[in-house]
């Protein structure tokens, strides 16, 4: 669901194909027909936006046909009557009115979903960009706890990662509510392991999003930033009010390996090194935590993130001294064993990988998180059904704005193109720059020929840009990437958000195409 995994996650992708030829059914539900449907069983090409109806309409089926196990349910769940109540109104009919779906074909994925042996689903920005993301992963969940597909081989929900070490960065507290190990900022006993570790005493609050860190730029509150391997003022929405509200800053600074849009703006940049470039640890997408060597030299001025932060630190007053990224991964160990006591440098470098959590040296490490589910004896608390309403995108198409503008990523060019923009000599790309993918029907209505030159305009902003004429789209919807900065696709997006996790809606927004004379 909402992942174009051949684009986003080539290797991932490499290996549903191979399940796939050995039988796997793979279903795909997204907007557009991605080069993943090639293989799929079925595609299920939804109305962007309207996720929730969907899943919502795969529950009803399930609860109407009794496709789920009531001792499972009873044992392990709480709020099962809050969830079959809110699932009432939507019927494969009304939901197919929503989606664009055929109500036969929800009902034959909820009866296949729920009746196979084992089925997983995986899923990435196309559910959580959006005004409701948080409530999207709400109902997969459902989904799957209704099911019994979580804790077991072969099931599970997969989240896949939009960028390299985005479940590592989080893991080490980089999530404004969270310590390293993932634990609550709130929680008194852990918080102080690292007081005493540190000997400082740590905020209890959460500290702001980025979302939140913007508004507040906004009201004045706050006057310097400081950016670390983001490159904000093109991945953003609404590009040119995020360039406003920089150029407000008493103070911006930029720790990146490449001058980025934002950092050609920025007041300081601080040049850091590439994953090449250093020694450390990676966390992937299902929880294996690997080791990273350093493959080549760096430029002698640069340094290392840890460097920049520990001298920035010390200078500030607080002295930080470390010797290598191990000291500081030992560190981490000892502060949030219950995850990584017994992950040392040593058991990496002799298993290549372990899967946290792992609390100590003759533990395995956890290939399956949830086992608990099937497991009689270990039930602690039963999980909870979150029941959620589906509400539709926040901008719709009209008159004026008659076409729905949905964005993703395309496969060669990496997040905003700031690093893999950098191609040696010799070396073939398939796409060397952004284009409006638009259905034929759309096409011929507006006298567009492929490869020519349109201007795409939302309420925000808008750009010019070559056409591609698709049917990877539906009537009615246009895609972009947001990779090249010579088509800030940004300038366009709403600058709207999910009001739980502060994530932007980049998946739906209103604008009109027009021919360039």
């Amino acid at each position: 669901m909402g992942s174009n995994t051949t684009e986003a996650h080539p290797i991932i992708a490499n290996r549903m194909k191979k399940a796939a030829k050995s039988g796997l059914k793979i279903i795909v539900i997204d907007p557009r027909r991605i080069d993943m449907v090639k293989v799929a069983h079925r595609h299920l090409q939804i109305n962007v936006g309207s996720d929730i109806a969907l899943i919502n309409a795969f529950i009803h089926v399930i609860l109407k046909e009794g496709l789920y196990n009531p001792t499972f349910i009873q044992q392990f769940t709480i709020d099962f009557d809050r969830l079959a109540k809110q699932v009432e109104l939507y019927t494969p009919e009304y939901a197919s009115v929503i989606t664009g779906i055929k109500a036969e074909d929800i009902i034959s994925t909820a009866r296949e979903y729920a009746t196979s042996n084992a089925s997983m689903i995986a899923y990435t920005l196309g559910i959580t960009e959006h005004h409701c993301g948080v409530n999207n992963v709400f109902d997969i969940a459902n989904l799957a706890l209704l099911t019994g597909n979580i804790g077991k081989v072969g099931t599970g929900i997969m989240p896949l990662r939009g960028q390299n070490n985005v479940q590592g960065a989080g893991d080490m507290g980089c999530l404004p509510n969270q310590l390293a190990g993932a634990m609550s900022l709130a929680d008194d006993e852990y918080r102080a392991r690292f007081e005493k570790e540190w000997k400082v005493e740590l905020n209890p609050h959460a500290g702001d999003t980025q979302t939140r860190t913007f508004d507040r730029l906004e009201m004045g509150e706050l006057k310097a930033l400081y950016v670390i391997g983001e490159n904000p003022l093109l991945a953003d929405v609404h590009m040119n009010h995020t360039k406003t509200l920089f150029e407000k800053l008493d103070l911006l600074i930029v720790q990146d390996i490449f001058l980025t849009d934002t950092a050609k703006i920025a007041d300081v940049v601080l040049p850091a090194r590439s994953w090449g470039e250093v020694d450390g640890t990676y966390t992937n997408t299902d929880r294996r935590v690997q080791r990273v060597r350093k493959a080549v030299d760096a430029h002698p001025n640069t340094k290392e993130d840890w460097e920049i932060l520990c001298e920035l630190s010390t200078l500030m007053g607080y002295p930080m001294h470390y010797n290598s990224s191990e000291e500081i991964w030992d560190e981490v160990r000892k502060l949030a064993w219950e995850m990584y006591g017994g992950i040392t440098y040593t058991r990496l470098d002799r298993e290549y990988s372990i899967h946290y959590p792992c609390p100590n040296e003759n533990h395995p490490g956890t290939f399956i998180m949830h086992e608990r589910f099937h497991n009689q004896e270990s039930v602690v608390k039963k999980s909870p059904f979150v029941p959620v309403d589906y509400t539709a995108p926040l901008e719709l198409p009209d008159e004026e704005y008659p076409f729905t503008l949905t964005t993703g990523r395309r496969y060669e060019s990496y997040n905003t193109h700031s690093q893999t923009r950098h191609y040696a000599s010799g070396v073939k790309v398939k796409q060397t720059e952004e284009t409006v993918d638009i259905h034929p029907d759309d096409a011929m209505a507006l006298n567009i020929c492929d490869g020519q030159v349109v201007k795409v305009r939302s309420r925000r902003g808008e750009l010019e840009v070559k056409a591609k004429i698709t049917e990877q789209v539906v009537p009615g919807l246009v895609f972009m990437s947001f990779h090249w900065s010579e088509t800030p696709t940004n300038v366009l997006t709403l600058n709207e958000y999910d009001p739980i996790s502060g994530t932007a809606e980049y998946k739906a927004c209103a604008v009109s195409i027009s021919k360039i004379s």
